[in-house]
């Protein structure tokens, strides 16, 4: 099938390098010139495993790039929409990118097509991309939108496509449901994981995944209840070590027990300094949003991100209490991305944490192989960056893990 995704950033980039490892004909639209440039030279701008390899294998045959999104639209049969929804001064979720891009769909539809959501949006999104489509002339029965969230985590996003707890589709008419099961087919039938160059295998994958086929609305609203739910679990083992340090209990013992129900589940149940990156810190401001737009106090998302941000100043007290003082000392930080197998800094707790430090007076001496780069343009010559951890730590009055598990 030939598919035009919108949108070169982690979803859209991955997603339309793994349709094409899937057998599908994908265009990949971007606005941004010099990155569509880039990729076409074969310039990777991310760091997930996986992804080099398939570029290298798809650029330039089932993989191409184009900043002409009405040409894309034109050529494909179904459009992925893959372009950011970050969050307003509000906690709402920014719908304007999705809004010009649907404006630009509009105008090339020249035969049935689907509209596919991929980025995380409010529930209702389905039904505004709708109406801007017809108010720009195009014919009700030339298309149909449906909402089919990503469930893809930075670092192992590719292996999470392939091999996804479940894919959801949320559409609304059975054309639109066939279309897209005939798209992901060959992970439903089981037939890309007899391929001897298929992404390999990782431990607990269920193959062929589940499909769930819901309406629009549900499948919008899924995916943000997802996350909430996720971030929910963080907080809640975090305040659980709180209470573990005043009493003298061991955390991770406790971890162990809780995680052995089987009704809760050992993932997510690791006590660090907060959950962070591009995802959950915006999804749950956009959740909680939708539900007070729609009447409901969802005041359990407010004590979950008060309890995100409290870690932070707790394991600055904790620094303090190992150290009195800071001004003038000497810390090792070790790992700056959100999390490991990643360079997104976005909403990183580490570099928050950081900042907190620099704040407090003292020379930092980071580590991370990954996000070096990236959190250099954060923080410029005011920390040292180390080419290994030994070298961070060496002469540190202290040195901390500080990435969020």
């Amino acid at each position: 099938m030939r598919i035009a995704v919108v949108g070169s950033g982690y979803v859209g980039l991955v997603a339309g390098a793994c349709f094409a490892d899937i057998g599908h004909e994908v265009i990949l639209v971007d606005n941004d010139r010099q990155k569509v440039a880039a990729l076409t030279q074969g310039q990777v701008p991310i760091h997930e495993k996986f992804l080099p390899e398939l570029l290298e294998r798809h650029r330039g045959h089932r993989l191409t790039f184009s900043g002409d999104l009405h040409a894309a639209v034109e050529a494909s049969d179904a459009v992925f929409i893959a372009v950011g929804t970050p969050s307003t001064e509000r906690g709402d979720a920014d719908l304007s990118y999705v809004e010009s891009v649907a404006r630009g769909i509009s105008g090339a539809i020249n035969r049935y097509k689907v509209v596919v959501e991929k980025s995380t949006v409010p529930v209702y999104t389905s039904e505004w991309i709708r109406k801007i489509i017809l108010r720009n002339a195009a014919a009700p029965d030339s298309f149909d939108v449906a909402s089919n969230p990503e469930f893809m985590r930075e670092g192992t996003a590719v292996s999470d496509f392939f091999y996804t707890d479940r894919i959801v589709i949320g559409a609304d008419s059975e054309r639109c449901t066939a279309m897209l099961r005939e798209i992901y087919a060959p992970l439903t039938d089981g037939s890309y994981y007899q391929r001897p160059d298929a992404i390999p295998r990782p431990d607990r994958a269920q193959i062929p995944p589940p499909m769930v086929v819901t309406s629009t609305k549900s499948a919008e609203l899924l995916k943000h209840a997802c996350n909430a739910f996720l971030a929910m679990k963080i907080s809640f083992i975090n305040a659980v070590a709180s209470v573990c340090e005043l009493v003298g209990a061991d955390v991770h013992q406790v971890c162990l027990g809780i995680g052995t129900d089987s009704r809760i589940g050992s993932r997510f149940l690791n006590p660090g300094i907060g959950y962070g990156g591009s995802c959950f810190p915006k999804d749950l401001r956009a959740f909680r949003a939708v539900a007070r737009e729609h009447g409901y106090e969802f005041r359990l998302l407010d004590e979950v991100m008060l309890i995100n941000e409290d870690q932070r100043r707790r394991f600055l007290h904790k620094v303090h209490s190992a150290l009195w003082t800071l001004r003038g000392k000497r810390l090792a930080v070790l790992g700056l991305a959100f999390k490991g197998g990643t360079d997104d800094i976005r909403e990183s707790p580490a570099i928050l944490v950081t900042q907190m430090l620099l704040q407090e007076g003292c020379q930092v001496a980071a580590y991370d192989p990954a996000a070096k780069e990236r959190a250099r343009e954060v923080f410029g010559s005011a920390v040292e960056f180390a080419d290994n951890p030994y070298d961070a730590a060496r002469g540190a009055d202290c040195h901390r893990w500080t990435q969020s598990l």
